[in-house]
């Protein structure tokens, strides 16, 4: 396997103290020029924002994985992707501190995927496609979900760029006590998040898929996803707005007959829905500091 080449000067990484710190950093990327915010100041220790060519993200040096991932996609750039052959080199991002990224051999033998958060199908150039398989931009992702089901997620999502211009923000949640971590170092999510804001019709909705084997997946609306995983995508967008649930493209998987089971889709007649705010929930919060505070004491 080739080494990867020394990222440009384009690629900017910077240190934040706050969630909001970086908003100016590579405003094309984020609805609103805006970066996605963190709820809990307690996980913005050891975060690094790190603006790629095609997409940016903020990465945790305690979880060594990202917390999220933006994209802005387009009916062009779904052109060029489509143009652009898929180029494999996973490799650990020289932009990070050794002690706080993970590494391949974190991934050898481990059961789990390298999963992409930016998916590589997003990008249209050959830098992109470089940058896209950085493990800065992986979690540990159960097989079968990343190959079949979050495959299908990923794909709706590219599908609907096809004919209008959105914003896509994706994220790991760790809603759990008992967290595992690939060799001590790298947390292992409990679920995927996918958040897409159409401008056009002022809403948004996301995706959640456990980390596991099945089909399971709901759509849920940008509050509940906020309350889930401590973690605002779109910090420009009024209460109401992140209330709603857009009408997302159904995931079609190859493997099986139907979608997956989905117990939260709008009606197919309405573009937009709206939602009762879910109920607050801190398993997020929990499940991370608590494993921040076994695994962040480790060398």
């Amino acid at each position: 396997m080739r080494r990867p080449n020394p990222l440009p000067a384009f690629v900017l990484v910077v240190l934040i103290a706050t969630s909001h710190a970086a908003a100016a950093a590579c405003p094309q990327h984020f609805f609103g020029g805006m970066a996605p915010a963190l709820s809990n100041s307690k996980l913005t220790p050891k975060t690094r924002q790190i603006c790629y060519m095609e997409f940016a993200l903020l990465h945790s040096g305690l979880t060594r994985t990202p917390l999220w991932v933006a994209e802005h996609l387009s009916p062009r750039r779904a052109s060029g992707a489509r143009a652009l052959n898929r180029v494999n080199n996973f490799h650990a991002d020289p932009n990070l501190p050794s002690d706080e990224r993970a590494e391949l051999s974190d991934y050898t033998r481990s059961g789990f995927d390298r999963g992409h958060m930016a998916p590589a199908g997003d990008m249209t150039t050959p830098q992109g496609m470089d940058e896209s398989f950085s493990l800065a931009n992986m979690v540990p992702q159960n097989s079968d979900n990343n190959r079949n089901l979050w495959e299908s997620i990923e794909r709706a999502v590219r599908d609907y760029s096809e004919r209008q211009e959105i914003y896509v923000v994706t994220s790991p949640l760790f809603q759990s006590e008992n967290l595992q971590a690939l060799k001590g170092r790298v947390l292992v999510p409990t679920h995927i998040a996918k958040a897409v804001f159409d401008p056009r019709l002022n809403a948004g909705a996301a995706y959640l898929t456990p980390n596991q084997e099945g089909d399971e997946y709901r759509i849920i609306s940008l509050a509940e996803l906020q309350q889930l995983s401590g973690i605002d995508p779109f910090p420009q967008l009024p209460p109401d707005i992140k209330q709603t649930i857009l009408n997302l493209h159904t995931p079609q998987l190859q493997r099986s007959k139907g979608p997956g089971r989905n117990t939260r889709r709008p009606p197919p007649q309405a573009d937009v829905q709206e939602q009762r705010p879910a109920p607050s929930q801190d398993g997020f919060i929990g499940g991370i500091l608590e494993a921040i505070d076994e695994f962040g004491r480790r060398p």
